[in-house]
């Protein structure tokens, strides 16, 4: 009984569904001259309209269904030593990139001392000195994951 009761919901609430779907449309005339158009035809100034059925039209499939059947026979092929550079290239760009973040950590441990940095003439206020040495700690964090990806897109390409 409680395996059949969701079924059954479902089965009465497409019934619904369709029979609301097929209602028909009614045009009405108000005392003031406008048109009104309502699925319900209760009053007298209200005619039923005679509309053709909805018909539907699958659409065609798309380019990215067809792409994904591997029968696209146009994607371009790239030789060996072509892909070897890239990759070299690739791999040099990174390696750039670690190495300026690391020098960029570098500066900013040197600068952060440990959650103790120096302060500055315009720190007077110690809310402002404390604001500065969580912004550096957080730079210093951001600036180690960045090292952490970069290294980790290197071990990706070997």
């Amino acid at each position: 009984m409680q395996k059949t009761l969701p079924a059954l919901l479902l089965l009465l609430f497409l019934t619904a569904l369709n029979c609301y779907a097929e209602s028909s449309i009614f045009v009405c005339m108000q005392p003031n001259g406008t048109r009104e158009y309502r699925n319900t035809g209760d009053t007298r100034s209200c005619k039923k309209l005679d509309l053709p059925e909805v018909s539907t039209v699958p659409s065609p499939r798309s380019q990215v269904a067809k792409a994904n059947d591997g029968t696209d026979t146009v994607f371009p092929k790239i030789d060996s030593f072509t892909q070897k550079r890239r990759d070299q290239d690739r791999m040099q760009i990174l390696m750039d990139e670690v190495r300026t973040e690391e020098e960029k950590l570098s500066v900013l441990k040197k600068e952060y001392q440990n959650g103790e940095p120096e302060r500055q003439g315009n720190e007077r206020n110690y809310a402002k000195y404390q604001e500065r040495v969580a912004m550096l700690k957080d730079e210093v964090a951001r600036t180690e994951k960045n090292i952490e990806a970069l290294k980790r897109e290197i071990s990706n390409l070997k």
